[in-house]
């Protein structure tokens, strides 16, 4: 019988919500952070860098090495990686600095 990291350490999370990412409902859970959403639904990068638009996702996981930025609810450079996900969270992909709508 198989046992997932839930059932080892006894955890009761709630019932799971819905994020989306880039228009594509993802399953999340009570207390994950937007990485971990991600993450568990196999999305492995939500930026690219500004220069050569190389694709990032999460690094160090604990919000120091700013890879995992994002923008969530329309707002950039989220540390995705700190953000506790919320029902109904738009994330979506962060194209080099995401400041686009800035033209900076």
């Amino acid at each position: 019988m198989a046992r997932t990291p839930a059932d080892l350490v006894g955890a009761r999370p709630g019932p799971s919500f819905r994020i989306t990412f880039d228009g594509r409902a993802v399953t999340a859970l009570p207390g994950q952070s937007v990485a971990a959403a991600l993450w568990g639904a196999g999305i492995l990068a939500w930026r690219t860098t500004r220069s050569g638009g190389r694709p990032r996702g999460a690094f160090c996981g604990i919000g120091q090495c700013y890879d995992c930025l994002a923008t969530i609810n329309g707002e950039p450079n989220r540390r995705a990686c700190l953000v506790p996900a919320r029902p109904g969270d738009a994330v979506t992909t962060q194209e080099g600095h995401g400041r686009a709508a800035l033209g900076v």
